[in-house]
């Protein structure tokens, strides 16, 4: 990528990181309290996220490499997997600020096509996973929990939603997705126009992605489920954050709560993925769960401040990594 993009990808992440900490709804009070209140448990979930990001960077990096001439090398791919995911965060509707920068850093080791195709394809790895795992929190909650009628029917509707996308997400796998996504979106008002001409200019290039998205699936099966099961894997790490800063408050906290209270915080806080790093929903949702597993919602309220500190670390560290050049092949 041209020095000049990477700075402007750089400033924008600047920009936006600053208004998010303007529009932060939580006093310096009480980030300090719980800062204090968490003592090296905060270091420890800036550190497990260091293990979590690497989960995700080897999810792409089988399918970058899979059977490959060119090797990108993996600690470049951890550089833009970390740094893709901090523009993510900071952009609102999320996606429209890290995936672009992948494919323009990427494109240039394995040529444009390519990095486009490995970077949807991992996007929808990532989405993907997501179902699976709202999927596990519904059987873990029927296991573990008395469910009576209005809970039944609200798991029951999560349930036939993750299955249906997950069946969608399969058929687009073994048919090419990103073709028929431009078709759909020709029917739709605003949008139809552009995405016709879209089409039509790039058809070529739209349709080598789709063959090398079904290819890796038909073809190239481990590689696809190697791929599936770090992201999964990665959504569950992720709950021993929740679980290690809960039990700093009570020891009633399980690691089946805390994966229940990530899995369905996570659904609730991406039904308002308009927002910058979901400013607001994720700490409430994570309270909100926490009162529903019979746990104080003030220690819901906690975890989420916590979870922020944790974010804007990272986010910090994401910036910096815009601006590292390193080895791009092995």
């Amino acid at each position: 990528m041209k020095a000049k993009y990477r700075n402007l990808f750089f400033l924008i992440g600047i920009a936006l990181l600053g208004v998010m900490l303007f529009s932060l709804d939580m006093s310096w009070s009480e980030i300090w309290s719980s800062v204090c209140r968490a003592g090296y448990w905060l270091p420890f979930n800036i550190a497990l996220w260091a293990g979590i990001y690497l989960m995700n960077a080897a999810s792409w990096y089988v399918i970058i490499n899979d059977k490959g001439h060119t090797r990108v090398s993996f600690p470049y791919i951890y550089r833009l997997t970390v740094s893709g995911y901090v523009l993510n965060y900071v952009t609102p509707l999320g996606l429209l600020g890290g995936e672009p920068y992948r494919v323009m850093e990427l494109a240039p080791c394995v040529g444009r096509a390519k990095a486009a195709s490995s970077v949807i394809l991992y996007s929808m790895m990532h989405v993907f996973s997501h179902f699976w795992f709202w999927l596990v929190g519904v059987v873990l909650f029927v296991i573990v929990y008395p469910i009576d009628w209005g809970m039944g029917i609200m798991l029951g509707t999560i349930a036939a939603v993750c299955l249906l996308v997950i069946y969608f997400f399969m058929k687009g796998y073994r048919n090419g997705l990103v073709v028929n996504t431009f078709r759909l979106l020709s029917h739709i008002p605003y949008v139809n126009r552009w995405s016709r001409r879209f089409h039509d200019s790039h058809a070529e290039a739209l349709q080598r992605i789709d063959s090398q998205i079904a290819a890796l699936h038909a073809q190239r099966a481990s590689t696809f489920y190697l791929s599936l099961g770090l992201e999964l894997l990665a959504r569950i790490v992720s709950s021993l954050e929740i679980y290690v800063l809960m039990r700093i408050l009570t020891p009633e906290a399980t690691i089946v709560d805390s994966i229940l209270i990530m899995a369905f915080s996570s659904l609730l806080s991406n039904l308002m993925f308009f927002m910058p790093m979901q400013i607001g929903a994720r700490e409430g949702s994570i309270a909100l769960m926490a009162e529903r597993l019979h746990l104080t919602a003030g220690y819901g309220l906690f975890t989420g401040i916590l979870c922020r500190l944790r974010e804007l670390c990272w986010i910090v560290i994401g910036l910096i990594l815009i601006k590292v050049k390193g080895k791009t092949h092995e």
